[in-house]
């Protein structure tokens, strides 16, 4: 697996093309500039008057939309800052990166008061993205940090180690335990920051246990050759999608018949449940990742999160942008039978859902989606891994 310290762009970039079987050859940009150009200028605009409204948005204490979770400060550079860790930042951008830096805690974790592990997985992207000199420090100690919140034996509401290898929200006993969410969000974060696993005597520090959080995650997938957790389903609307964390499904369940109860995969933790594949060095011929792109071709859409309608939309189009382009996916096959070019789609989707001053917004105010700098933040990130491939 190649490793590259960068952006969620730059990285998406450079992993792809290792995560390709010889049968499947990256498109390259130049055979596509003819037919999209058009639509790559019109993106290359709404790029733009995203990037000029999150930036207005920024407080005067340096952060964006609330002080108490430094996680949508984060996300907000992510999105404005360039792919090459080189290139000149504005001040309102090092600032926002020094605040983020203010929130670090005496144990390692990037947070204020709750939601530990999230604040700290998307502060740490952010933070290796930037690859500042004197964040280093501030670096390793939040992949520790992070690594620490790994479960490593089963939680008392558990009894069969289901939730062994997970990351949870962080804090207390109950907010520990793990979700695919949270997990994704530590894989991406301890993936992007790979260049930081030495600490200044070049001693090496402790890593995640990749092997049980790999085991997490295929036990949040409805595929029973490799979950043997009765809810596990192979039938057609669910085999191979994933849930939320092992025995609960935002999207609900349904019932199979003769007392067996069957959690509904849903379309944001299909694709964060890919991208954890890929992150623990799957390969792309692996039943496990051929399962959830099963999945995700037989429910392709860009009008809703499905399984989940609106809600969640932004995380999805996120989501959906990232793990397509890890897996080097160029069209899915739908369920007519049609080769979807999703990264146009998703673009025209995007395109028509930005608002006149440049930001985006949820209807839906499930999982803070009310907020336009979270979506704002979201859509970018989409846009601008879309926009490198037209």
């Amino acid at each position: 697996m190649k490793l590259v310290l960068s952006c969620s762009l730059f990285v998406v970039l450079t992993f792809s093309y290792t995560f390709m079987s010889g049968a499947q050859q990256a498109v390259q940009p130049a055979s596509l500039a003819a037919g999209n150009l058009s639509l790559h200028l019109e993106v290359q605009h709404a790029i733009g008057k995203g990037r000029a409204w999150l930036e207005s948005q920024q407080n005067a204490g340096h952060y964006w939309s609330q002080a108490d979770h430094p996680a949508l400060t984060a996300l907000v550079l992510t999105a404005l800052t360039e792919p090459s860790a080189k290139a000149p930042a504005s001040p309102a951008i090092e600032k926002g990166y020094d605040y983020i830096v203010s929130c670090a805690q005496a144990d390692g974790g990037i947070y204020v008061k709750e939601v530990q592990s999230y604040n700290t997985s998307v502060a740490l992207s952010a933070l290796a993205l930037r690859n500042r000199p004197q964040d280093q420090s501030v670096i390793q100690k939040a992949r520790q940090y992070l690594i620490g919140l790994q479960v490593g034996d089963a939680p008392p509401d558990s009894t069969n180690g289901v939730f062994t290898g997970g990351i949870g929200y962080g804090g207390t006993n109950s907010s520990r335990r793990p979700d695919l969410s949270n997990t994704t969000l530590a894989l991406e974060a301890l993936y992007e920051s790979r260049s930081f696993t030495q600490d200044s005597s070049g001693i090496k520090l402790p890593d995640l246990n990749w092997k049980t959080a790999l085991r997490f995650v295929q036990n949040c997938q409805n595929l029973p050759a490799y979950n043997s957790q009765t809810w596990a389903s192979g039938d057609l609307k669910n085999k191979g999608g994933f849930i939320y964390l092992p025995g609960r499904s935002a999207a609900g369940e349904t019932n199979l018949g003769s007392g067996r109860i069957a959690y509904r995969s849903y379309g944001s933790m299909s694709y964060a449940g890919l991208l954890s594949y890929i992150y623990a060095d799957l390969k792309p011929d692996d039943p496990r990742v051929t399962s959830a792109l099963d999945w995700l071709r037989g429910n392709y859409t860009v009008e809703e999160n499905p399984g989940m309608g609106p809600q969640g939309l932004f995380y999805y189009y996120q989501m959906m942008a990232k793990a397509l382009t890890f897996a080097n996916v160029d069209t899915l096959e739908t369920k007519d039978g049609n080769k979807a070019n999703w990264r146009e789609d998703l673009a025209l989707k995007l395109l028509n859902l930005q608002k006149a001053d440049g930001s985006w917004v949820n209807d839906n105010g499930r999982w803070w989606e009310k907020d336009p700098i979270l979506d704002s933040a979201d859509a970018l990130v989409a846009l601008e891994i879309i926009e490198s491939r037209l």
